[in-house]
């Protein structure tokens, strides 16, 4: 894309916290940071990526189907410590060209969820699109959030949560009545309950201490609040095995509705006791 173009879906981006207009509304967009082969210089792209239910989400460098690698591609070649933005979160990454079967099974999914990188594949000649795995690596402390206080970025991790229902939602219905659901649609939803759960494990082992230690007064919400966590733990489960094990769709999207309402007003109970207290 031309540099004035991608400035402007960046600056759009980062003013709302990864949602997006025009050609990108509705489709799964990062920010990625890359370190010029030649020069150095730090460059900020704009990317679709895949999530891969784990520590990792997939980027694929089409570059729209040209016959030349993409330079942030050529940039990860050479320097492949990278920082990522996912709307919510900025985190550093180690960027892995993936070879081989992986990479065929991995773009193969991509294609099942949106045919328009195969349409990029056949433009690109032969060239093989390349698939790159993003590693966020670990690093002390709270994870860098965009946010201005604790309140503020319980609500925006909320919402990126309930975004990813509705996507979920979404993908259920345009599965044709009686069609096996897509593998995409299975990753994404191990995914969200990934970051589900390591998303309550902060909050019992900090957040929820520090609560309790400066307003007393919430211990019975903390107390439910934690009750709450161990029924949502359950229910993931449930949510899993519904996506990957009802072969239709219409049957699935009943269950998930119903697990997905439950756990929204979880959510909405936690920001009513919380964000009063810590502000936002």
């Amino acid at each position: 894309m031309p540099n004035d173009f991608n400035q402007q879906v960046i600056d759009e981006f980062r003013a709302n916290n990864g949602r997006v207009g025009g050609w990108f509304e509705g489709g799964r967009l990062l920010l990625l940071t890359t370190t010029g082969a030649r020069t150095g210089t730090r460059h900020t792209t704009p990317l679709g990526y895949l999530p891969d239910g784990g520590d990792r989400v997939l980027v694929i460098a089409s570059a729209g189907g040209s016959p030349r690698h993409p330079d942030w591609y050529r940039n990860v070649l050479a320097h492949p410590q990278v920082t990522v933005e996912s709307g919510a979160f900025t985190y550093e990454a180690q960027a892995v060209v993936l070879e081989g079967e992986e990479r065929d099974r991995s773009f193969a999914r991509a294609v099942e969820a949106d045919r328009g990188w195969a349409e990029y594949q056949e433009k690109a000649g032969d060239r093989v699109l390349p698939v790159v795995a993003l590693y966020e690596i670990a690093a002390p402390g709270p994870p860098n959030i965009r946010a201005g206080s604790m309140g503020e970025a319980i609500r925006l991790v909320h919402d990126n949560f309930r975004h990813e229902l509705a996507r979920i939602r979404d993908e259920l219905r345009k599965s044709d009545a009686g069609a096996p659901l897509g593998a995409q649609l299975r990753v994404n939803c191990l995914t969200f309950c990934l970051g589900l759960h390591n998303h309550h494990t902060g909050e019992d082992t900090a957040l929820f201490p520090f609560v309790a230690d400066r307003h007393p007064a919430a211990a019975p919400a903390l107390a439910r609040l934690r009750e709450e966590h161990e029924r949502i733990a359950e229910l993931v489960l449930e949510m899993r095995q519904v996506v990957w094990t009802v072969g239709e769709p219409g049957t699935a999207l009943a269950e998930f509705e119903r697990l997905a309402t439950e756990l929204e007003a979880h959510l909405t109970y936690e920001e009513e006791q919380l964000i009063p207290l810590l502000g936002g």
